[in-house]
């Protein structure tokens, strides 16, 4: 019996060399698979957020263009003079501008303008922050 456990111990070693082999093989394969994985889904995410933003962009601008036209046509049916003209009038450059600006600047335009406002008044952009939230606990635990 001693030999046979003599001959047996090599084998048992080799096969476990080999089972431990195999198996960080068999672990690097699994790690590069969900590295793939991960990749893919990253990618993925990437794509779809970019056309989300791309759809995004092209709604605001098609909202400034909406704006836009609605303030050619009020400039259009408005009476020109008198109180009502010159409060349509008002109305209607207002909107002008402010369709203007969605086309020109759009999302990103309207980010940096706002981290620039932030920026520089930091005091009443944290009290509107404050406000706001405020609001919308009220409004939401009323219902």
């Amino acid at each position: 019996m001693a030999a046979t456990s003599n001959y047996s111990k090599p084998r048992e070693e080799a096969n476990k060399g080999n089972f431990q082999e195999a198996v960080t093989d068999k672990g690097t394969q699994a790690i590069d698979k969900a590295k793939d994985v991960a990749s893919n889904v990253a990618s993925k995410a990437k794509d779809m957020a970019s056309t989300v933003g791309h759809k995004a962009e092209d709604a605001t601008h098609a909202v400034g263009s909406g704006m836009q036209s609605l303030a050619g046509t009020m400039r259009e049916k408005l009476p020109q003079s008198g109180m009502l003209g010159s409060a349509g009038s008002t109305i209607a450059s207002g909107l002008d501008s402010a369709g203007n600006y969605l086309k020109e600047e759009g999302l990103s335009g309207i980010a940096e303008d706002m981290t620039n406002l932030i920026r520089r008044n930091p005091l009443p952009a944290l009290l509107c922050g404050v406000a706001l939230g405020f609001v919308l606990a009220r409004a939401t635990s009323r219902s």
